[in-house]
């Protein structure tokens, strides 16, 4: 069970900080969006670098951008560890995981809420994870959407049927009051932003969540 904390919801003022004080987190969730794909500009290229040299942790880069299948080999150069690019924004996805893993960065796909599990399931075998988005991208805060349990479940079920290795991971509103049903759904790695950085002791509620997550009695794979 993983517990990737989203610095969407960090202070931008100092970043460097904010990742700091979440040491127990398997990895850190950047979300990089163009104001094309979502409504929202976050940050890009140099402020992933800046954060590379920052820490030593696995960055996560989620790009809600446009042309991702140019943009996306770029961020593994930088060296982020893992890269998620958007099945409703990619031209070639099978080409550009094979361009991710070539840089030594895994290769992730997202799908939005109203997007199919269809929509991935030929090329489930090229990629390393799955990020089911349960709130509409662009935004932190938003309010977990329970109608998307059920993608989380067939996702789950091809994964073990194909015995693949693909995380499942559940990005927005995830919180103590919601992570549980990910985890009964079938999902194993979780983005938490406004949960972990708008409370007085973010790493507390990493541990807190992960606890959670593996306490559920009827985790991700069962």
């Amino acid at each position: 069970m993983r517990i990737t904390p989203s610095i969407l919801n960090a202070d931008f003022a100092r970043l460097g900080a904010e990742i700091a004080r979440v040491p127990s987190a398997d990895a850190i969730h950047v979300d990089v969006m163009d104001n094309h794909f979502v409504p929202n500009l976050t940050m890009g290229v140099p402020v992933v670098e800046s954060l590379r040299k920052a820490t030593a942790k696995m960055l996560d880069i989620h790009l809600m951008i446009e042309d991702p299948d140019r943009w996306a080999p770029v961020y593994a150069e930088l060296g982020a560890e893992s890269v998620t690019f958007h099945i409703e924004a990619v031209t070639a996805p099978v080409r550009l995981a094979r361009a991710l893993h070539a840089k030594g960065a895994r290769a992730s796909v997202a799908l939005n809420p109203g997007t199919p599990v269809e929509m991935v399931t030929a090329f489930l075998g090229e990629i390393d994870m799955v990020t089911v988005m349960s709130v509409e991208p662009g935004f932190g805060g938003q309010s977990f959407m329970d109608l998307v349990l059920p993608k989380v479940r067939e996702l789950r079920r091809l994964i073990n049927a194909e015995n693949l290795d693909i995380w499942v991971q559940m990005d927005g509103g995830v919180s103590v009051e919601t992570i549980e049903r990910c985890v009964e759904a079938g999902a194993d790695t979780f983005v938490a932003g406004s949960a972990v950085f708008k409370t007085d002791d973010p790493d507390q509620m990493v541990r807190q969540l992960r606890t959670i997550a593996a306490s559920c009695g009827c985790g991700a794979g069962k």
